[in-house]
Parts: C-alpha cells; sequence; structure tokens
C-alpha cells in the first residue's frame, strides 16, 4: 500500500497543477468558444506537466492490473477524488489490440468518467475504430469487465455491464 500512497501523493500534485486549467470558466456566450478549446493547447502541455501525467496513468493502469479487487476499488477512488487529473490525462490510442486494451483499462479505472453518456460515446467511438484496423475486440472488452466495477453508479449501468454490453457487438447506449 506505501506505492499507492506515493502513487497518490504524486497525482496530487499534478492535479493541483492542472485544477486551475479544469475549472477555468468558459464563455459560453462566445460564438467561437468551440474552436478555441479545440485550438488551445492541451490542458496538461499548458500546465507542463505531460510526460509525468502520463506516466503516472501508466502507473496506476499497471497497479490496476496487477492488483487485487481492493486495489482496484481505491485506484477508481483516487481518479475520481483527484478528478481536473483525471479530466485532463489519457494516453494516446495506438490501432492495436494492445491499445485497444490499453484505452478500455483507462475507462475503467475512470469508472464512468464525468459523464457516463460521454464515456459510452467514446467507447462506441473506440471499439468502432479498432474493429476498423482489424481488433478482435470482443475477447479485450471481456477481459477489461472482468477488472471493471460492478457498481451502478449513474443509474445506467455498471462499468462491467457497459462492457459486457460492448462485447456484444451492439452500440453501447441507453436504449
Amino acid at each position: 500500500m506505501n506505492e499507492l500512497a506515493e502513487l497518490e501523493e504524486w497525482i496530487a500534485v499534478l492535479d493541483a497543477c492542472v485544477e486551475p486549467i479544469a475549472t477555468r470558466p468558459v464563455d459560453l456566450t462566445d460564438p467561437d468558444w468551440v474552436r478555441k478549446m479545440r485550438e488551445g493547447p492541451h490542458p496538461l502541455d499548458e500546465a507542463g506537466i505531460r510526460p509525468a501525467a502520463e506516466a503516472a496513468l501508466r502507473d496506476v493502469l499497471s497497479s490496476y492490473v496487477e492488483g487485487p479487487e481492493q486495489v482496484r476499488a481505491l485506484l477508481r477512488a483516487l481518479l475520481e477524488r483527484y478528478h481536473s487529473f483525471c479530466w485532463a490525462t489519457t494516453l494516446p490510442f495506438e490501432p492495436t489490440p494492445q491499445g485497444f486494451r490499453q484505452q478500455l483499462l483507462e475507462m475503467s479505472v475512470k469508472d464512468h468518467g464525468g459523464d457516463t453518456r460521454d464515456m459510452m460515446v467514446t467507447l462506441n467511438g473506440l471499439c468502432e475504430q479498432a474493429r476498423d484496423t482489424g481488433v478482435d475486440i470482443r475477447p479485450l472488452l471481456l477481459e477489461v469487465a472482468d477488472f471493471s466495477s460492478d457498481v451502478d453508479k449513474y443509474g445506467m449501468g455498471s462499468m462491467r455491464s457497459i462492457l459486457l454490453r460492448a462485447a456484444g457487438r451492439e452500440p453501447v447506449g441507453l436504449w
């Protein structure tokens, strides 16, 4: 557990660095707000912490896969607690089986992220992208479902049930 405490300290520092960017107000009355958001620097780059944040997320994923359910639950709670880090930090997608698995593990440990609907849209797109590059997604979805939480946090299904539905090759949605 000492390793988890050190990881939490590291993530807390990174979260504090990106938090002002994550919570900065967005002027929704500005007709160009979407373009400005897209064209602006990535929050991790703006904070100057991308390499450290991505390394921390890789450590989280490694501990998530290697640890028992108790550790996985602690890691899910950690990312929920440090929501600015969780919001800003993602790993790039590589269109390979390992890259797809890594993205699924990231979704699993983030356990719905900030919005289950957004996560479902992302999952559908990720599955489509992986299928288009020839990745056999079903066994990877089933594998990661085994790591995932059974808690239905927002009334749309648990992370495990959402991944299991996706393994059935149906688009993941609320219908």
